[in-house]
């Protein structure tokens, strides 16, 4: 096209330009696009609202499939690691998650369940504990702390508890929420230990703190690129006001975790979330005996 451009002499050449550049802009030469561009307005929500969304997002995915690839920085970790990735979920606790190199070699594998978890490494290593050791055992684990925090934005932000308090705050195009839980032992008292951030647009939740005692900054996730997913790939359906007409809600599938104090990070980038599938058990067990080179032992 380009020869042709150049071969155009005088008159025809400018007119030619200006139209093509036209054409491509759409708004050069005081050309404004086709239609009207709708800006979504802010929505208004009160604290019901906003902890009830919470408790109908959890419910909705009963369980999960997924496929990602992440990028990992940490301690022990030379340079950024990009791994391939799969998650399966049960609720209410049930999760396996699997990595995997390009070549199919599986790298590690996590598998949590009731608030214990699991960690076998691709050097033959298994760690077990609670979830809360997870922060606390050797710094090769911390990533995968951050990426069951990461979880949740597939899974459910999880909803919360009648004991907790909830303040609202207003901050302009997002609310943030500010859960304080009962400080134990202590009657009376109480600490907060999450913030959680919701788009006023979309109402969805985009980013989330967990604190320390202190009051510190323990972890941070965040979420991004919000894409319809089908909730009922068996036909099912159930009545929800935040549903689009054909059962759809919506997940992100870019998701940043990050941890201050392990100064780890997380990048989540899904390729496939397919929630509400029936799944065998054996899906969410540890492997027995040694990993196969293509992945599936």
């Amino acid at each position: 096209m380009h020869g042709v451009l150049f071969t155009i002499r005088g008159r025809r050449f400018v007119v030619g330009v200006m139209l093509s550049c036209a054409l491509i802009s759409g708004c050069a030469f005081g050309v404004k696009p086709v239609g009207p561009v709708t800006e979504i307005p802010l929505q208004d929500a009160t604290i019901e609202r906003l902890v009830g969304l919470l408790q109908q997002r959890e419910a909705e995915v009963q369980t999960l499939k997924g496929l990602f690839r992440a990028q990992i920085q940490g301690p022990g970790i030379p340079g950024t690691q990009q791994v391939e990735g799969a998650v399966v979920y049960h609720r209410p606790d049930a999760l396996r998650l699997r990595g995997f190199n390009r070549l199919g070699l599986r790298l590690f594998e996590l598998v949590v369940g009731e608030e214990r978890y699991t960690l076998r490494l691709v050097t033959g290593k298994v760690l077990t504990g609670t979830i809360t050791d997870l922060n606390r055992t050797e710094k090769t684990a911390r990533p995968f702390r951050l990426s069951l925090m990461a979880m949740t934005g597939i899974i459910g932000t999880p909803a919360i508890a009648k004991e907790e308090r909830v303040v609202l705050h207003d901050e302009g195009d997002r609310y943030r929420l500010e859960v304080f839980a009962p400080i134990s032992g202590l009657r009376g008292s109480e600490q907060p230990y999450r913030r959680i951030w919701f788009d006023r647009r979309s109402l969805q939740v985009v980013q989330e703190d967990r604190l320390t005692l202190a009051g510190d900054i323990e972890s941070t996730v965040r979420f991004e690129d919000f894409r319809p997913v089908n909730l009922f790939p068996d036909g099912g359906s159930v009545v929800r006001t935040d549903l689009s007409s054909d059962g759809s809600t919506l997940k992100p599938f870019v998701i940043h975790a990050e941890d201050p104090e392990g100064q780890s990070t997380l990048q989540l980038s899904f390729r496939e979330i397919s929630p509400n599938l029936p799944l065998k058990p054996e899906e969410l067990k540890i492997t027995i005996g040694p990993y196969r080179r293509d992945g599936m032992g």
